[in-house]
């Protein structure tokens, strides 16, 4: 493997100012498991309204494939300018309280996951980062009009829940923070990874509302205060659009209720099983209805657009 460290410049008198060292670290990665883009949402909302400094910045070009993830570029009257280019970015990030965190957040690489989570693991030890969070949205059967569902995974017992019955195991399409989790793992580092429960239906749509659980979540786990009110107030228009546009369609209505008695059933019965299927698998909605759903509710904001 190549050396690691060559995959990003550093400021040597952050990195070495000691006030730094014992931070917990915010691991927010757009691209492969981004549904809601919460990613891209955090990361907005603590770079608006938080100070930060750039601790480390990842070259790119040896990590990002452009023409899979072309950038904006815009045309002005004559000519191009405002290149819209990617960063991959580990910031100190001070909250309202004066208590620093480091964040690290950019688009997930395409390219040498290994060395990029070799990368990543050394500035953590090189910091003695206390705990590592790391955030995604995965698209669930779910509805929008309940709270947002949280899943806690990692090795710290004591920053997930307790659970009963039957713990459950599969396989799934790999991302990078998946190799960063497993990897810290091997190296002895405290992690948490949150994963938020996105509807299906509404995963490609930006959702104020899973990046408000997410928020909340990070700062359970690590101790910092991180902004919501902006999020809050802007879930509220969007909650009340979704409701608008699935009240005019009988079909995406009849799936959310759908949803709804599932979500209802498993919450109310306080059972740790899998929100994807009942002990029966009954009552849930399949591929082509979620698909039916989407592809209605998708069509009838595009009417609106227009």
């Amino acid at each position: 493997m190549l050396d690691p460290t060559a995959l990003y410049r550093s400021d040597p008198a952050l990195l070495g100012d000691g006030r730094l060292r014992g931070l917990p670290m915010i691991v927010a990665l757009s691209g492969y498991v981004e549904a809601g883009h919460l990613a891209g949402q955090i990361e907005a909302v603590v770079m608006d309204s938080m100070p930060s400094e750039s601790l480390a910045q990842f070259d790119l070009d040896q990590l990002y494939d452009y023409r899979s993830r072309r950038p904006h570029v815009k045309f002005v009257e004559d000519h191009f300018e405002e290149w819209d280019a990617p960063e991959l970015t580990l910031r100190v990030v001070t909250d309202g309280l004066g208590r620093h965190f480091l964040l690290l957040t950019g688009p997930e690489p395409d390219t040498q996951w290994e060395r990029f989570s070799q990368a990543v693991v050394g500035l953590a030890q090189r910091l003695d980062v206390s705990l590592v969070a790391l955030v995604s949205g995965i698209p669930m059967p779910v509805p929008h009009t309940r709270p947002m569902l949280v899943t806690a995974h990692g090795p710290r017992a004591d920053l997930l829940p307790s659970t009963g019955g039957n713990k459950p195991t599969f396989e799934i399409s790999a991302s990078a923070s998946h190799l960063l989790e497993l990897r810290l793992q091997d190296v002895g580092i405290d992690h948490v990874g949150l994963s938020v429960h996105v509807p299906q239906y509404l995963a490609e749509s930006y959702l104020p509302q899973a990046a408000v659980a997410a928020l909340e979540h990070l700062s359970a786990v690590t101790g910092r205060t991180l902004p919501t009110d902006e999020l809050r107030e802007a879930s509220r228009g969007v909650i009340q659009q979704i409701n608008e546009q699935a009240s005019a369609s009988p079909e995406i209505q009849s799936v959310i209720e759908n949803m709804e008695r599932r979500y209802d059933d498993v919450v109310d019965a306080s059972a740790h099983r899998s929100i994807l299927a009942g002990p029966d698998h009954d009552d849930l909605p399949d591929a082509d209805e979620l698909g039916a759903a989407a592809e209605a509710f998708l069509a009838s904001q595009d009417e609106q657009d227009n």
